[in-house]
C-alpha cells in the first residue's frame, strides 16, 4: 500500500495509531521530523514508518517500514483507516426529511434531522451527517463526507470525494448591493451557484458565497481551512491551499498550486498566478505573477520585504552612525571656517 521495505519481523501486527513519543505495543507510528529521532530508540510502538534515508544511531526494537516520505505514507494509512470506518456507516436514521423527488445512491448514510430538498441527488457511498441541509437541486457526488450542520443552498454542485466540515455554508448570497442616489443600497440578486470539484476539502465554519451570475468555483484538489470567506464569483485553482481566516473578495481569480497563509486578505477582481505564495496577514491589493512570493500590507515582494525588515532592525544603529557623521561633518566645517578666518 505504501511501497515500503520492512526491517524487522514481517509478522508484527498493529491495531491502532500512536505518536512516536507516546505509542504503546500494538500501535503504529511514524518518524518524519528529526526533532523526534530520540524517541525512535525508546518508543514501544510495534511498527514505525521512517524515511528510507534514516540512519540508525542505536538499536531499534520496533519493526521499521522504510519509505521515500514517511509523513505522506502515514497519511495514506490514516486515510485508508478513515475510509474503512466510514464504510461501516450506512443507512438512514430517523427522523429525517427526504423529498419524494430526491435520489440517494447505494451505501449512503443519512444522519438524523438531515433535510434533503426537492431534486437533491446524493451519490454512492456518500455520508450526510445529522442536521445537514441540502437545498433544492443540490448534487452531491460519490464518496463525499458532509459533516454535521453543513448548509448547502439550492443549485450548488459538489463533486466526488469531497469533505466539508461542520458548520460550513455553501451557496449563501454574495455581498452585492448597488448604491442609490439617496445613499441607500439596493440588493443585487445572486442567481448563480457554487461548484466544488473532486477531491476538495473544506474546513469548519467556512462561507463560500454563490455567484451573482455563473458559478463560484473551487477546483479539484483544493484544500481550504476553517473560518474562510470566499465571495461571489471567486475561482480557486487546482491543489491550492488556503489557511484559516483568509478573506477573498468577489471575482478574484486564484491560480493552481497557490499557497495562502492565515488571515490574508485579497481584494476583488485581481488574479493570483499559479504557484504564488502569500504570507500570513498579507493584504493583497494587486494581481500577483505566477510563482511570486509576497508579504506585508500592502503585499509586496517577499525577498524585498525581508531586506526591508533587516534594515528596519538596524535603524537605531544607523541613526547613531548618522549622528556621528553629522557631528564629524560639522567639526570638519568648523575647522575649515576657523582656518579660513586665520
Amino acid at each position: 500500500m505504501i511501497g515500503g521495505k520492512i526491517e524487522g519481523s514481517e509478522e508484527t501486527t498493529v491495531s491502532s495509531f500512536g505518536k512516536i513519543e507516546e505509542a504503546k505495543a500494538g500501535q503504529l507510528s511514524f518518524l518524519a521530523n528529526p526533532k523526534y529521532e530520540e524517541y525512535l530508540y525508546a518508543t514501544q510502538a510495534s511498527i514505525i514508518i521512517v524515511n528510507e534515508t534514516q540512519v540508525l544511531k542505536q538499536p531499534v526494537h520496533s519493526t521499521l517500514i522504510k519509505v521515500p516520505d514517511a509523513y505522506s505514507a502515514f497519511a495514506v494509512l490514516l486515510n485508508q483507516y478513515q475510509q474503512i470506518v466510514a464504510q461501516q456507516l450506512t443507512g438512514i436514521q430517523d427522523p429525517v426529511y427526504i423529498d419524494a423527488t430526491a435520489k440517494t445512491g447505494e451505501q449512503v448514510f443519512i444522519g438524523a434531522f438531515a433535510y434533503l430538498s426537492k431534486n437533491v441527488v446524493v451519490g454512492n457511498g456518500s455520508k450526510i451527517y445529522p442536521q445537514v441541509f441540502l437545498g433544492e437541486g443540490v448534487q452531491v457526488g460519490q464518496n463525499c463526507i458532509i459533516h454535521p450542520g453543513v448548509k448547502i443552498y439550492h443549485g450548488c454542485i459538489i463533486g466526488n470525494n469531497v469533505v466539508i466540515h461542520a458548520g460550513t455554508v455553501i451557496g449563501g448570497d454574495g455581498f452585492g448591493f448597488a448604491p442609490q442616489p439617496d445613499g441607500s443600497f439596493k440588493k443585487v440578486p445572486q442567481i448563480g451557484n457554487v461548484v466544488i470539484e473532486d477531491g476538495v476539502e473544506i474546513g469548519a465554519n467556512a462561507a463560500i458565497d454563490r455567484a451573482t451570475i455563473g458559478s463560484t468555483l473551487i477546483k479539484a484538489g483544493a484544500k481550504l481551512d476553517n473560518l474562510l470567506q470566499i465571495a461571489h464569483n471567486v475561482e480557486v485553482g487546482q491543489n491550492t491551499v488556503i489557511a484559516a481566516q483568509v478573506g477573498i473578495s468577489g471575482s478574484a481569480k486564484i491560480g493552481s498550486n497557490v499557497q495562502i497563509g492565515g488571515q490574508a486578505g485579497i481584494v476583488g477582481h485581481i488574479q493570483i498566478g499559479d504557484g504564488a505564495k502569500i504570507n500570513a496577514q498579507s493584504g493583497v491589493s494587486k494581481s500577483i505573477e505566477a510563482g511570486k512570493a509576497v508579504t506585508g500590507s500592502p503585499a509586496f515582494d517577499y525577498t524585498a520585504a525581508l531586506r526591508s525588515q533587516a534594515v528596519s532592525r538596524n535603524l537605531p544603529e544607523l541613526e547613531k552612525r548618522i549622528k556621528e557623521l553629522e557631528k564629524a561633518v560639522k567639526e570638519f566645517k568648523d575647522n575649515i571656517i576657523t582656518k579660513s578666518s586665520q
